[in-house]
């Protein structure tokens, strides 16, 4: 089974041979200073040039990282795209906000709508194109962030989730905007190769929202842009921060293929409320970073067991990560589906034998 067979398989909770090993890219970011030096290839400069980009996308797959390829490498595309002020970041840390486009969601029509054919909204889907042209063997998954995230990186966060409450008419009609011009990104990016969109939303998380807001403004607005590609790519990834406990019903309304979540998420438990979906995730990000291979493969099997149908790590990964621990991911699921495979193998010799005996 291929890379492409395997992923779009386990997005729709069909058999596999094992659990692909991915990290799509955007927020949950898989390029660490290691990578970097291997692939000679460096943020920020990574960031604003499209070969450079796709060069250190498709080195993580080269060095046996993950099983695909993604891009960007940060969340501030979008907000930046309308007008946010950001900065490039370094070698060490990812682009962020440094500077708001407007002060209330009442001011929402004074927004820049998106461009793709300028900024770095153009470098993403110049990368895609050459990511496609290079006819990998893997999937090209295309980031985009989630309209909470969005909306609460174009404006100051804060007020904007008193906004949500207070100023509600005005509230929605800010979301809407911006979720329709992440729906032409996201598009552009089909269009451009991408096989998979992943959306991360992390400031919609329901620990900050609750469940009521959480289901009237993450549920509402991420569905929006997962109907209107409802047709258009291999599959739909998602990824919500903080603890699941009180919006699994909420959570279970959304209208991706898989959900994937932090690692204070227990992998066994989301699996028990949540039916409809695949589960990805969530291999601690603490660990790769400071822990040990031995422990990172330990963890990826566990949550295999506890019914992760890809492995991926539990959100982006800590630029001093080492190569060595992120390797181990995928090791340690390789080793893992040899022993399923011996095993079932052996059990079938001894029925062979006593069926003969």
């Amino acid at each position: 089974m291929d890379a492409k067979e395997r992923i779009m398989k386990a997005m729709h909770q069909e058999p596999t041979d094992r659990p692909p090993c991915i990290c799509p890219g955007g927020m949950m970011n898989m390029i660490t200073t290691d990578l970097m030096d291997e692939a000679n290839v460096s943020w920020p400069e990574a960031h604003l040039n499209a070969r450079m980009m796709a060069d250190l996308a498709e080195a993580n797959y080269e060095k046996g990282c993950f099983e695909n390829v993604g891009v960007p490498f940060c969340m501030t595309i979008e907000a930046e795209a309308m007008g946010a002020q950001v900065t490039m970041g370094s070698k060490i840390y990812e682009p962020h906000v440094t500077g708001y486009a407007i002060n209330s969601v009442t001011e929402w029509e004074t927004i820049t709508p998106m461009s793709m054919e300028e900024g770095r909204a153009k470098v993403v889907l110049d990368a895609i194109r050459i990511l496609k042209s290079r006819n990998l063997d893997v999937p090209i998954i295309g980031n985009i962030t989630g309209p909470v995230s969005t909306a609460s990186s174009v404006m100051e966060p804060v007020i904007f989730y008193k906004e949500l409450r207070k100023k509600k008419e005005e509230a929605h009609r800010y979301m809407q905007f911006v979720t329709d011009e992440i729906i032409k990104f996201a598009r552009a990016q089909i269009d451009a190769g991408a096989d998979i969109i992943a959306i991360s939303d992390p400031s919609g998380t329901g620990e900050i929202l609750g469940p009521k807001l959480f289901e009237e403004y993450t549920v509402k607005y991420n569905n929006m842009i997962w109907d209107a590609l409802q047709k258009e790519t291999m599959g739909k990834i998602m990824h919500i921060c903080g603890q699941m406990k009180n919006v699994y019903p909420q959570a279970e309304l959304i209208h991706s293929d898989v959900l994937s979540f932090d690692s204070c998420v227990s992998m066994r438990e989301a699996r028990e409320h949540l039916k409809k979906h695949a589960l990805m995730g969530n291999v601690s990000t603490w660990t790769l970073e400071f822990g040990q291979p031995e422990k990172v493969e330990q963890l990826a099997v566990k949550c295999w067991r506890d019914g992760s149908n890809i492995i991926s790590p539990a959100c982006g990964l800590g630029t001093k990560s080492p190569l060595t621990n992120i390797q181990a991911i995928r090791h340690g699921i390789l080793e893992e589906a040899q022993g399923v495979e011996s095993k079932i193998g052996r059990a079938s010799c001894r029925e062979r034998v006593s069926f003969h005996g």
